[in-house]
């Protein structure tokens, strides 16, 4: 028997597709996409064009999910213009952090650099004790990154 997880992030704004194609751009890979239009909603349908199915792939093995929560309501984690508080709680002090491993310094470094686009650093990736590499930041999305190379 074999389990793989994969990160699911709900957006409330419509924010599912570019964030989709910010990742697809950092990390490469197969994008996939499906409005709700796609799958029946009438075009006219306020949501019609939001993702309602959404993946980057990569074959390096990076993969996430996103969606659009219907009617705009969804667990935003931050905007574009993020603040270290936000929402009565501090970046983080998030329910979650996607957490990305790489496994050389520079591999790290090439996923930081498309990630830091809009981003609010709350770690500068670094050397750290525990690793040759390590640093968190909120992405332009509002989506909590750690990033660390194995040590």
């Amino acid at each position: 028997m074999s389990l793989v997880t994969t990160t699911h992030l709900n957006f409330g704004a419509g924010e599912a597709r570019p964030a989709l194609e910010h990742y697809h751009r950092v990390f490469g890979g197969e994008l996939a996409l499906t409005s709700y239009r796609e799958l029946g909603m009438p075009a006219d349908a306020p949501d019609a064009e939001k993702i309602v199915f959404g993946a980057v792939t990569s074959p390096d093995g990076f993969r996430v999910m996103a969606y659009d929560v219907p009617g705009g309501a969804g667990p935003v984690a931050a905007s574009p213009t993020a603040t270290r508080r936000e929402h009565g709680a501090t970046l983080t002090e998030r329910p979650f952090f996607v957490s990305l491993r790489a496994d050389s310094l520079d591999a790290a470094q090439r996923a930081w650099d498309g990630l830091a686009d809009g981003a609010t650093v709350i770690e500068p990736l670094a050397a750290s004790a525990w690793s040759p590499g390590f640093g968190m930041l909120a992405d332009r999305f509002g989506v909590t990154w750690v990033i660390d190379v194995a040590g």
